[in-house]
């Protein structure tokens, strides 16, 4: 006859053997990340105002931004290290940043800073890009910006060129957004607070 604590044992260890097992899938099944972003520091002209439509204050505000010969102006590229993390990099591109950057481009060149097209970057919404970096098999799917609970609905979505479009008021600096970088393999929430808005251009 056995002994009646052998049973006992015998499921005591099945259900051990079911957490381990268990435990061992969630160690290297899909893991989502969460990080914050952060503005780029030593920004000049400032700019508080985040991601809106070109307006006469923002265009000649991009110009004198552009305005100079330094490689690496954070006032240009001030979406270098977007939401740092170890599948994509991101770029951002907008009606600030057309102006800013045709500006540098020429003044790069020693030639004297031009009059980038305003009604032109009328025209431009605010576009975000990913790119993987070397290294990572976390393929991108999609980019999606939600404030809250709500999903902002981008007005152009290119998963091909790895790219989303969305209207300006999407960004507006009022309270803090979260832009997630789905992969295939994991997603990666990025939460951008009010205070790094504002420094959007």
């Amino acid at each position: 006859m056995a002994h009646p604590l052998s049973s006992y044992t015998t499921v005591r260890t099945i259900g051990l053997l079911s957490l381990i097992a268990v435990g061992t899938f969630a160690l290297v099944g899909p893991a989502n990340a969460q990080i914050t972003a952060t503005a780029r520091t030593g920004a000049t002209p400032a700019w508080n105002k985040g991601l809106q439509p070109i307006s006469p204050e923002s265009y000649y505000n991009a110009i004198e931004c552009g305005n100079t010969d330094a490689a690496d102006p954070p006032c240009v590229f001030w979406d270098t290290g977007l939401c740092e993390n170890d599948d994509f990099t991101l770029n951002a591109y907008s009606a600030y940043k057309q102006v800013a950057y045709e500006v540098w481009a020429t003044v790069r060149q020693g030639q004297p800073a031009p009059e980038p097209n305003f009604y032109a970057a009328r025209n431009t919404r605010v576009t975000i890009s990913a790119e993987p970096k070397s290294g990572s098999s976390n393929e991108f799917q999609d980019l999606i910006l939600k404030r809250g609970d709500q999903v902002a609905s981008p007005v152009d979505r290119n998963i091909r060129a790895k790219r989303v479009t969305w209207d300006y008021d999407a960004w507006a600096p009022r309270s803090a957004v979260t832009l997630e970088m789905v992969g295939s393999e994991r997603t990666i929430s990025c939460n951008i607070p009010a205070a790094a808005l504002q420094q959007f251009r």
